[in-house]
């Protein structure tokens, strides 16, 4: 299984199409936001991790998702995934961030250790 794409997102909606297709609609993509208050302050952006399981493969694999500042583990979510061999899935995973300054959190994403998948996060000031 390997991941295709890992985006923060606002919401996430599918739907059918003709055939045995389904689409997956992303709404409000994002890579930073203003903070809701001042910081000290905990945002819980949701990300969306989209995956492949080619059809050689088990079909089952634990999702690793671990929030860093600096260096420093804010974070983690570890979750079973399940995927038909040959199709594709997605996850959500939302996590409470705190953030004691603005800056930049970067998520990495792997399935059974894998390779990284590294997306970062900008919590900026809030709009006045």
């Amino acid at each position: 299984m390997h991941i295709l794409a890992a985006l923060f997102i606002d919401d996430l909606q599918t739907r059918s199409v003709p055939g045995p297709s389904t689409r997956i609609d992303l709404q409000g993509i994002q890579f930073s936001a203003p903070a809701p208050a001042p910081v000290p302050v905990t945002v819980t952006p949701h990300l969306v991790v989209i995956a492949h399981c080619a059809p050689d493969e088990a079909g089952s694999a634990a999702l690793e998702v671990r929030f860093l500042r600096d260096g420093e583990q804010l974070a983690r979510n570890v979750q079973p995934v399940q995927i038909e061999p040959g199709r594709f899935g997605y996850r959500l995973v939302r996590a409470e961030l705190a953030f004691d300054d603005y800056g930049v959190v970067h998520a990495h994403c792997r399935f059974d250790l894998g390779p990284e998948t590294v997306v970062p996060y900008t919590l900026l000031p809030p709009v006045s």
